[in-house]
């Protein structure tokens, strides 16, 4: 089960805003459970995708009902 920080950090690979903000374990969390993949470019900097399972877990939340 990911934590509520690993969640907004999938969200945050997803939507390609500042990687920089995530968190170090969150991130080993993603990369461990295969959500995410990390690129290197040639310009020597990282980069972060999500895999098909990290799409797929953001897919079945976002269909999750919410109780208002």
């Amino acid at each position: 089960m990911l934590s509520l920080h690993e969640f907004a950090a999938l969200m945050l690979v997803r939507d390609a805003l500042d990687q920089s903000e995530l968190r170090a374990d969150d991130l080993e969390a993603l990369l461990g459970r295969h959500l995410v993949t990390r690129e290197t470019l040639a310009s020597g900097c990282q980069r972060l995708h999500l895999t098909r399972d990290g799409r797929l877990m953001l897919d079945a939340v976002s269909r999750i009902p919410l109780i208002v």
